[in-house]
């Protein structure tokens, strides 16, 4: 399975095609819509959540609601186009209706963009490099999420920290941790640390700057083996880190301990193996067992049957209402950043956004591990694989 985006911020709408999809999947505009309004939630986004409200139209590769096994085309309309007509718009007539935008702002892909493909106007940077582009990756990741659905597998997350304020870490199981954060605001689940969250995001709009933070995905019923040891690029967590870079702002990986681990003896971070052959009969995948879970359930670039713990560090959003010093790539003077509109804490829609980019390398990895034309083809591979590890 493999995936390409294109559109623009502003433009008429973003596009995703998706191929190598089995035949017999259920796809439906409603579960694409439910993954897009959870990325336009979140206590402070900005004015852009107001004007628009995410659909996905579904254009090609499904009849009647399942896959075909072709291409399946995905498009996101941007409702604020007509804003834009002429300064975004593709025909030469239309050529200087826009003021070019010479100012580029700090921590954004403006300045870089602009040098390396010859622009002077940085708007044709900025338009693709916005997280705006997230919203179509959404709507495939909830793709993704439908595939791991129809094999047992169940994907969630939480907020875990914003701005500094941590919140204290469930004991609760994971499908319970969703829940609440599906009931909260800032999609966390200790009341009291949302409560600072939101004071401190509060405070941080009044004085014109952004928060970032870091949010956990975990992944349940994920069989052994997925990924692989014999070459890099074919490691699920090296992978895993790709996908969850690529996202606009996030600046750091962690899975299981992360960098925790550096800081243990390695007595405290090794997960010991037990082998229980009563779990066949409580519906688990596999004999073996581990007590803790510090590798995130990933080892040697393979899934190990343990649950999956990544997590994502965002940093606070560049655009900033109080702007920080740049220089005016036409005239060399110093000049204050141009403003784009800009969320305060965006931190809940890239929680949305990590579980959607961590299911599409999961679908990729299941269909590389039990390929097949169709989906029923898929549950027969991945069933006859896990009936070999039952008796290993």
């Amino acid at each position: 399975m493999r995936y390409i985006t294109a559109g623009e911020s502003h433009g008429p709408q973003l596009t995703a095609i998706i191929e190598g999809l089995p035949a017999g999947l259920e796809i439906s505009p409603e579960l694409l819509d439910l993954q897009l309004a959870r990325r336009q939630q979140g206590y402070g986004r900005g004015d852009r959540m107001k004007i628009e409200r995410d659909r996905a139209d579904i254009l090609s590769g499904v009849r009647w609601g399942k896959t075909l096994g072709s291409p399946v085309t995905l498009v996101v309309k941007n409702r604020d186009w007509e804003n834009w007509l002429e300064k975004m718009s593709p025909l030469a007539e239309h050529e200087g209706m826009a003021e070019a935008v010479t100012r580029p702002r700090p921590g954004h892909a403006d300045l870089c963009g602009a040098m390396k493909y010859g622009h002077r106007d940085v708007r044709n940077i900025l338009e693709r490099s916005s997280a705006r582009e997230t919203a179509v990756r959404v709507a495939v990741g909830a793709v993704a999420r439908g595939l791991l659905h129809a094999l047992d597998i169940r994907i969630g997350g939480v907020v875990a920290e914003v701005g500094g304020v941590v919140a204290k870490p469930s004991a609760e199981p994971y499908p319970s941790q969703w829940k609440q954060a599906a009931a909260s605001e800032m999609f966390c689940c200790d009341p009291a640390a949302e409560l600072e969250m939101k004071r401190l995001i509060d405070h941080t709009k009044a004085i014109g700057d952004t928060l970032g933070g870091v949010v956990e995905v975990q992944v349940l019923g994920l069989p052994p083996g997925l990924g692989s040891h014999v070459q890099w690029d074919r490691k699920l967590d090296a992978r895993l880190a790709m996908a969850l870079m690529s996202i606009q702002a996030i600046k750091g990986v962690e899975i299981g301990l992360g960098f925790e681990a550096a800081r243990r003896p390695g007595s405290r971070v090794h997960d010991e193996i037990t082998w229980n052959p009563a779990r066949l009969q409580q519906g688990e995948l596999i004999p073996y067992q581990r007590p803790s879970n510090h590798a995130g359930g990933l080892e040697g670039g393979m899934t190990n049957g343990e649950p999956l713990v990544v997590r994502a560090a965002m940093k606070p959003i560049p655009t900033l209402y109080t702007p920080l010093q740049s220089v005016d790539i036409a005239t060399h003077e110093p000049y204050e950043a141009s403003v784009e509109r800009s969320d305060t804490c965006a931190v809940p829609a890239a929680l949305v956004v990590a579980e959607a980019v961590v299911a599409i390398e999961l679908a990729q990895a299941l269909l590389e591990k039990f390929g097949g034309d169709s989906l029923d083809e898929i549950r027969r591979n991945r069933d006859n694989y896990l009936a070999g590890l039952r008796n290993f």
